[in-house]
């Protein structure tokens, strides 16, 4: 089996996959959160309310997740070492999945503690309720807001952003249910607007959860077209078979291919290996290519289905 194999590095104006720094925002999102957890915890036992209460444990797994999803992004910039040939890249998808889960025993906790108090109603200050609930609208938002850019590119960054967004949600719910229970003094509403927030928070993170999971399994990321990669492949020139085509994340931002190319009679080619891995970096964002070129020999990979 003769072979060659090329892996590009990023060139100016390319995609650019490396991930985007957000250290500011972490850190601003970090410090108003926890600053806003130990208030509205305050308050919520103060005046008696589970969904300031369930908002501030939520608010805190955030916080939580803020950290991971940090840490995750550091990591990922570090250098490859002997042993981690990649670097610490496939940190994202670990922090991602982590916030995925982390959000749903949030969810748990919400839900259970609304059923207890929806079979044992306790009067509560809507006021207090309210007021602090709406500072959390504010704060959350506007954490939201600094992962807005990178919420699309990165599912790392997706899942600081989900955490912020769903606490934004969640506040905006109690303070609803403040006002309904001061319009109507049912206790219920409290306890029931948990349950629906936690419906809400379960929805939206479903995608985070299902994306993380394919990613941690090595499938292809959802904005890759395996076919038509494989198509372009087959189509280059002096190309009469393409198989084990292997596509990957290494991380939430870079993906990553192997491929063996059949180019019978060709020899090795650099021109071609670095002109074939340009395009697949710019055209289909797979940023670290590895091909490997053969005569026509029989492969033992190449059979469908062989890993």
């Amino acid at each position: 089996m003769g072979g060659g194999h090329d892996h590009h590095a990023h060139a100016a104006g390319g995609h650019g996959h490396a991930p985007a720094s957000f250290d500011r925002a972490f850190a601003v999102g970090i410090a108003l959160n926890l600053g806003f957890v130990a208030v509205e915890a305050g308050y919520g036992f103060a005046a008696n309310s589970l969904a300031l209460l369930a908002d501030a444990g939520h608010n805190l797994s955030d916080v939580l997740g803020l950290v991971l999803a940090w840490a995750a992004a550091w990591a990922g910039r570090q250098r490859p070492t002997a042993r981690y040939t990649y670097g610490f890249r496939r940190a994202s998808i670990l922090a991602s999945l982590t916030n995925a889960v982390l959000l749903l025993v949030a969810v748990g906790v919400i839900a259970s503690q609304a059923v207890d108090r929806l079979a044992n109603p306790r009067p509560v200050e809507t006021g207090t309720m309210m007021i602090v609930a709406g500072i959390g609208i504010v704060i959350n938002a506007v954490t939201a807001w600094f992962f807005f850019s990178g919420r699309k590119s990165d599912l790392n960054i997706r899942g600081a952003y989900l955490h912020m967004a769903a606490d934004a949600a969640v506040s905006a719910g109690v303070v609803l249910a403040g006002l309904a229970m001061a319009l109507t003094g049912m206790l219920w509403i409290d306890p029931a607007v948990s349950l629906v927030v936690a419906a809400v928070i379960t929805i939206g993170t479903w995608g985070l959860l299902g994306g993380s999971v394919a990613l941690a399994l090595d499938a292809v990321p959802a904005h890759i077209d395996r076919a038509a990669v494989e198509a372009w492949l087959a189509s280059l020139p002096g190309v009469a078979a393409v198989h084990d085509v292997h596509i990957w994340a290494m991380s939430t931002t870079e993906v990553a291919m192997t491929a063996h190319l059949v180019r019978p009679d060709a020899g090795l080619d650099d021109a071609f290996l670095h002109a074939a891995c340009e395009t697949l970096d710019h055209r289909f964002g797979i940023g670290h290519a590895t091909l490997q070129i053969e005569a026509g020999a029989a492969c033992e990979l190449a059979p469908a289905g062989c890993v």
